[in-house]
């Protein structure tokens, strides 16, 4: 599909922040990606089995974001909150109504699960790995890097939450998230 794909996907994006999830239909899709009904119906049956798709290319895209060749734990750590917590550049504010609008289909669509599970379960490992080698490493105190994973992710979800439902800037979440894997791993800040 190549760059008819992307193209889908870009419309799909747009017409979610536009629309939300309740009110988005393939037309709407169509109508933003300049293309018939129809096309998108040749490569996608129904709206769940493109919106399925869809997470799997954010799943793609986060990961791109997230990948960080550092060996130093603390460089992993921000460049994995560099990308949770800082809007790609084009997001209009839009985007995380409608993906928690998604997270909260979840329970009645399987795919959407599955998808939303694998996310979850790729940002535990980089956080569980970047801890165990800063623990290894005695750069950081000796903890569970599988909980702090967890407690971390946890937060994060939550943080998406309170920042759609309440208005709450993602700088104060990350500002949190810091604080508590400051006082858990014993990081302090290095003077020059």
């Amino acid at each position: 599909m190549g760059d008819t794909s992307e193209d889908i996907m870009a419309a799909t994006y747009c017409a979610l922040c536009e629309h939300g999830y309740a009110d988005l239909t393939m037309q709407r899709i169509a109508d933003e990606s300049g293309k018939s009904k129809a096309a998108l119906h040749y490569h996608y049956d129904t709206k769940e089995e493109l919106l399925n798709a869809f997470l799997e290319h954010l799943l793609d895209q986060f990961e791109s974001r997230l990948a960080c060749e550092a060996a130093d734990p603390d460089e992993r750590l921000a460049t994995f909150l560099d990308a949770v917590f800082e809007p790609a550049t084009d997001d209009s504010g839009e985007f995380p109504v409608a993906l928690l609008e998604i997270k909260a289909q979840a329970p009645y669509h399987d795919a959407y699960r599955e998808r939303l599970t694998a996310m979850d379960d790729r940002m535990r490992a980089i956080v569980a790995d970047a801890v165990a080698d800063g623990v290894e490493r005695g750069e950081f105190d000796d903890c569970d890097p599988d909980e702090v994973a967890r407690f971390v992710v946890t937060l994060i979800n939550g943080a998406h939450a309170r920042e759609v439902a309440l208005g709450e800037p993602p700088a104060e979440s990350r500002r949190r998230v810091e604080a508590y894997l400051d006082r858990t791993l014993g990081r302090r800040e290095v003077s020059a």
